[in-house]
């Protein structure tokens, strides 16, 4: 503790707050970028030694397949239940809903939890993507390190961007799209004050990843089929399926979570979706873990990897059976990743609305070259699909965009990798307009969007700004009640209650000046005679958005409005001031700049 006072108080006399967030952008790099690598590595070689047994039937399929998604779910449970003892967040929405109302904090036990619980989920088959995790950690060391050296909120929220994008730059070795997933996911702005924070901590990740692990990454795949303009209405048309097939996947997950979310008791959810997650594996086996192998397999030609260890291998070569097995892997992987997420596994939607483009770019091209049209090159089709579902899921088409771009090693296919992107896009808000990690906290009103004014409102507290130093008199107290009442005030308000505080109006300061100093009225003249009853526009329920409040403040020249509960019972006042004063804090506290 000696040691941190003296780095504490150097930092403070030699480092300006912007110095010292660029300093650490550096090292939050360097951490997210090795927790990237480290839990690919403990997920890869988990899996290596879990799918090495196997017992498989006469008919195919393997057995044992049914029942490793429901030892991983349970190791996950376990170790949440009895060694985490606590709930470690729900991943993304968590960090989201930390940006908002927590002044960017995540406990401290989130930087290695989600590591651990995601490995055990997805090495034993859990359905689920490793991205969110991973940006969850990386999230929660940026903004533990900003804490530890005690800075601002503002500047702690930096570095908890500069963790997810270190993650995300560090597990894909794509640092725009690091920058880029902070950008339209967390909602940053893009200013001075964030960009270079940013840009370091993904350039140091992915520089880290490349140190310990190489060139290889998530899935590489080389363009070699050029774009041509021909080719243009069919990347709309496969724009318009992704979006479709987005809206399903966004709707399902969430239909899904909720029927788990109503069973009663974790272990029978964890029984139900090992079940159900065990079926579906065994008779689809790419939906096991992330499904990158089968989805690099895909983008290299080779469809029989739909069919390995399944009770249909024999129709591996059918193109017709390639369609069917391609549109159900489609519509289960949304099922297979709530069940595995509802039942208690930890994972994200990342990956497998990757997987889920994939499969549909790939299913468009192949229709179109069954259907006799001119030749579309499926490898393509697949990798603009992976962005355009990644856009109608996640609402982030520059991300998926570049994404996309980095992992292919060139911008051959920019063009429709935006046009797909677009088109998704537009299709999609229109049913969606939030993405699948902010559309739960929007319900709620607990989002922090690019529209800071919006936010502002939403997200402010009423409550806090209510002010009760108003001296109150009762209806029938007299002139006499009121003048004592006067000389202890500080207001020039005074609301008039009924015994069971009802509120009827006020009484003005100015209204009693002119009778306050004659005692001989002292006792006839009752408070009633001089109150002045209250407008609708003069009230303000506990029930009511601030923009609500801010409307009527708008609306009139009132300087104070005021606050009753749902029975008339009087609260306290909003005054103008008071309110535009916490309105402008709340936005100089999120702002970017």
């Amino acid at each position: 503790m000696r040691l941190y006072g003296k780095i504490h108080r150097w930092r403070l006399r030699h480092m300006s707050e912007h110095g010292t967030v660029l300093l650490l952008a550096v090292a939050v790099g360097v951490l997210s970028g090795l927790a990237a690598v480290a839990l690919k590595t403990l997920v890869h070689y988990a899996g290596l030694v879990v799918t090495r047994m196997g017992a498989l039937t006469p008919l195919g399929g393997n057995v044992v397949m049914l029942f490793f998604p429901l030892v991983g779910i349970l190791l996950t449970v376990l170790f949440v239940k009895y060694i985490v003892r606590g709930n470690i967040g729900h991943g993304l929405p968590s960090v989201l809903l930390a940006i908002s109302r927590n002044k960017s904090r995540l406990p401290s036990k989130n930087m290695y939890t989600s590591l651990i619980a995601s490995t055990l989920t997805v090495a034993f088959g859990g359905s689920v993507g490793l991205e969110a995790p991973i940006a969850s950690t990386g999230s929660a060391i940026g903004s533990n390190i900003g804490r530890w050296f005690r800075l601002s909120p503002k500047s702690v929220r930096i570095l908890l961007g500069c963790g997810a994008a270190g993650a995300i730059a560090g597990i894909f070795k794509a640092p725009f799209a690091g920058i880029m997933f902070v950008l339209e996911v967390f909602m940053f702005d893009l200013s001075a004050t964030t960009a270079l924070p940013l840009l370091i901590s993904a350039l140091v990740s992915a520089t880290v990843a490349y140190f310990l692990m190489g060139t290889d990454v998530q899935f590489h795949f080389e363009v070699t089929q050029q774009f041509g303009l021909s080719q243009l209405p069919f990347y709309i048309v496969l724009g318009v399926f992704c979006a479709l097939v987005s809206v399903y996947f966004l709707r399902t997950t969430d239909k899904v979570e909720g029927l788990f979310a109503r069973i009663r008791g974790p272990w029978v959810r964890m029984a139900v979706g090992g079940v159900v997650l065990g079926l579906l594996i065994y008779l689809f086996p790419p939906l096991y873990g992330e499904g990158y192998g089968m989805l690099t397999q895909l983008l290299h030609g080779d469809s029989s990897s739909l069919f390995v260890n399944t009770v249909y291998g024999s129709l591996a070569s059918d193109p017709w059976a390639i369609l069917v097995v391609l549109f159900l892997l489609i519509m289960l992987k949304a099922v297979a990743t709530a069940s595995t997420i509802g039942s208690g596994g930890v994972g994200g939607t990342f990956g497998p609305s990757l997987i889920v483009g994939g499969l549909s770019g790939y299913f468009v091209a192949m229709a179109c070259n069954q259907m006799g049209l001119p030749e579309q090159d499926t490898a393509n089709f697949a990798l603009v699909g992976m962005a355009a579902v990644m856009t109608g899921v996640m609402h982030a088409p520059f991300m998926a965009t570049f994404l996309i771009a980095d992992i292919t090693g060139g911008y051959q296919l920019l063009v429709p990798l935006m046009v797909a992107s677009a088109v998704t896009y537009l299709c999609v808000s229109p049913f969606e307009s939030h993405s699948i990690y902010a559309r739960k906290l929007a319900k709620k009103g607990d989002l922090l969007t690019h529209d800071k004014d919006a936010s502002a409102w939403h997200l402010m507290d009423m409550q806090r700004l209510i002010e009760t130093n108003f001296v109150i008199v009762r209806s029938g107290n007299t002139l006499r009640d009121l003048v004592e009442v006067i000389q202890t005030s500080r207001r020039n308000i005074f609301p008039v209650l009924t015994d069971d505080d009802r509120f009827l109006g006020v009484v003005a300061l100015d209204d009693v000046r002119k009778i306050m100093f004659r005692p001989e009225l002292y006792d006839t003249v009752i408070v009633d005679d001089l109150m002045h009853p209250i407008s609708e526009g003069d009230i303000v329920r506990s029930s009511d958005t601030l923009t609500d409040v801010v409307e009527k403040f708008r609306i009139g020249d009132r300087y104070n409005l005021v606050v009753i509960d749902d029975d008339s019972r009087y609260l306290g006042f909003l005054s103008r001031a008071n309110t535009f004063s916490a309105y402008r804090r709340f936005i100089s506290s999120t702002s970017d700049e």
